[in-house]
């Protein structure tokens, strides 16, 4: 039996959330190893919708979950989420949640700052279209070494001293910005108003995760955002601030390298993207509203409309070698239903020459014009269909013309948002 970690395989929204919740009847445990609140997770059981945005999906499923170290957490977020999940008749206490004492928070300094700095971005293209969540600047502070962190709830005298340090890089920053002052009593009785809502939940999660290693339990590791949203791989700067790829499943819950297992890549039957950046395969006509409107394709957390464009094999085979993809989940299919010609991006033709990878230069990127291939499309219904044999013939081409492109195979085919519309092709537990 292997573990499993779920990576988006391109920039975010590819349903990871469905995906990890349908992956999480064959698991024992799941832990979320990187991002914070930005990323949203929608799952939909029996005509129910969950929308979670820190909690791992196991906790519908009433299965242990970890918030790893390698999460960034709003502990206010935290316990509103647990609040508004729990008044779904979910079940969330220590037993089934665990947050890594070593992971960093998020303050109210965070948000804000991230707010005031895209505001000052005024000349074009410096607005990165960030959540203003305060991930960046959390993130920041985290390398920085000056974060607050979960088990520096549980120590009144450590808590002031880090809200010093902090003082000391931040009130310079906010006073660039045209803010006030950190008031360190404020935040300071914030912190203790909240800690006694979390301590209950801090655990070291890598001893969790080595003990249930040793024990044969079966983890899957839940990623948030996309691989092209990295830090180190994706657009930068249009990125977000962490590792997204799967060599963070490891560093993101400290069970090491080797207990990372099989990796599934989560891959949209089409592509979208929230917030700015290039984006070659973009489209601004008839075709790229269908996918905006039957794809529901709307940020979970955030309301912000997501751009959309054709299925981009470049970009999904590129994400295939920097994540070490086993095989992917291919989702909304369905969304695809009625178009009569679809298209797959091939190559980029950039200044005269056509590559078969997204160069790391900006520049290079923006001018990105992608090449492609035409297959024809299908007038019946994929939705719901829980069998490869009843998908028609012409999806059946389009699913295995992906295949071919991006060098992996599909071992999960979702044909709905609906959790049983799932066709299960490999088992990623049994690989």
């Amino acid at each position: 039996m292997a573990n499993v970690a779920v990576v988006g395989a391109q920039w975010g929204d590819e349903g990871k959330g469905k995906i990890v919740d349908w992956l999480s009847n064959r698991a024992d445990i799941i832990v979320r190893f990187q991002g914070g609140h930005n990323a949203g997770h929608t799952l939909v059981v029996d005509g129910k919708v969950y929308k979670l945005a820190l909690l791992p999906s196991g906790v519908v499923q009433g299965k242990p979950s970890i918030i790893g170290n390698g999460v960034v957490v709003d502990p206010w977020h935290l316990v509103g989420e647990i609040a508004k999940i729990e008044a779904q008749g979910v079940t969330i206490n220590p037993e089934i949640l665990t947050i890594a004492d070593n992971a960093c928070l998020i303050l109210p300094i965070h948000p804000a700052l991230d707010v005031a700095r895209e505001a000052a971005a005024s000349a074009p293209g410096a607005k990165i279209g960030t959540t203003g969540r305060g991930i960046g600047p959390a993130y920041e502070d985290k390398v920085g070494r000056r974060a607050i962190r979960v088990c520096d709830l549980a120590n009144e005298d450590d808590l002031k001293i880090k809200i010093e340090r902090l003082r000391s890089h931040h009130d310079p920053l906010r006073a660039g910005l045209g803010l006030e002052p950190i008031d360190p009593q404020a935040l300071l009785a914030q912190l203790l108003e909240i800690a006694p809502k979390l301590l209950p939940y801090v655990k070291p999660a890598w001893r969790v995760l080595d003990q249930a290693q040793k024990a044969g339990k079966r983890i899957l590791f839940e990623g948030a955002q996309g691989a092209f949203l990295d830090v180190d791989h994706g657009t930068y700067p249009y990125v977000t601030s962490s590792n997204t790829v799967a060599g963070q499943a490891a560093a993101g819950s400290g069970l090491g390298p080797r207990g990372v297992g099989y990796v599934l890549g989560i891959v949209k039957a089409y592509t979208t993207r929230v917030g700015e950046g290039p984006f070659a395969c973009e489209l601004d006509d008839e075709v790229g509203r269908h996918l905006a409107t039957v794809g529901r394709e709307v940020g979970v957390n955030t309301g912000r409309a997501r751009r959309c464009g054709w299925f981009d094999a470049v970009l999904v085979r590129q994400s295939v070698a920097i994540n070490g993809i086993d095989g992917i989940a291919l989702t909304k299919l369905d969304v695809l239903d009625g178009l009569k010609t679809l298209k797959i991006c091939t190559g980029y033709r950039i200044d005269g020459e056509v590559l078969d990878y997204l160069p790391s230069s900006l520049k290079a990127q923006a001018a990105a014009e992608p090449v492609f291939e035409e297959l024809p499309g299908w007038s019946e219904s994929t939705s719901g269909v829980r069998s490869f044999k009843d998908i028609n013939a012409n999806a059946i081409k389009y699913v295995r013309r992906i295949e071919e492109l991006i060098g992996a195979p599909v071992a999960l085919l979702s044909t709905s948002p609906e959790r049983d519309d799932t066709i299960l092709m490999r088992d990623p537990f049994q690989s």
